[in-house]
């Protein structure tokens, strides 16, 4: 397992298994490994979904090892973040109210470089991190980051709201 993966060897690996596991390519073979290819298939898909999307994997490892609870657990943010993120925020919720421009295009600009400095900051253990050379404090931090990029995704979703047409 590795945040970071060869891309294009997924796909394939996934390509690969799609000519092997295809039910289309079992429908002589009797029932039960017609059952099985569907089977196979359909985790063949799973997996290239899961695989081919960088968050989607980061959710899998985090939660194989241990590190995410539930889906809709948002987990523990450091204060500091929330602090930069409550004056977003409020930027954003006086936008409501009173569109300007330079207000929105600032607020845009502040989850920008939160984003960038957030992405900067876990990128080195995303590119460096595998099974056997990662650490449980590596594998917290990329708990910690994933917690606070999701935080971001919904706070940029609610601003995308405002955007001038």
């Amino acid at each position: 397992m590795a945040f970071v993966v060869d891309e294009s060897a997924i796909r394939a690996r996934y390509l690969q298994n799609s000519r092997k596991f295809h039910p289309d390519f079992h429908t002589l073979s009797e029932e039960q490994a017609q059952a099985d290819a569907l089977e196979l298939s359909t985790r063949n898909n799973e997996a290239f979904k899961v695989l081919s999307d960088p968050d989607a994997r980061m959710q899998y490892i985090l939660r194989e090892k241990g590190l995410l609870g539930t889906e809709g657990e948002a987990g523990t943010l450091p204060q500091d973040f929330l602090m930069d993120m409550m004056d977003i925020n409020e930027a954003i919720m006086e936008l409501e109210f009173d569109f300007q421009q330079e207000a929105y295009e600032s607020a845009l600009k502040s989850l920008k470089n939160l984003e960038e400095t957030l992405e900067s900051g876990i990128k080195p253990i995303l590119d460096s991190w595998t099974e056997e050379r990662g650490t449980e404090q590596d594998l917290i931090r990329v708990r910690d980051f994933f917690y606070k990029n999701r935080y971001l995704l919904r706070t940029k979703e609610n601003l995308s709201k405002f955007a001038p047409a």
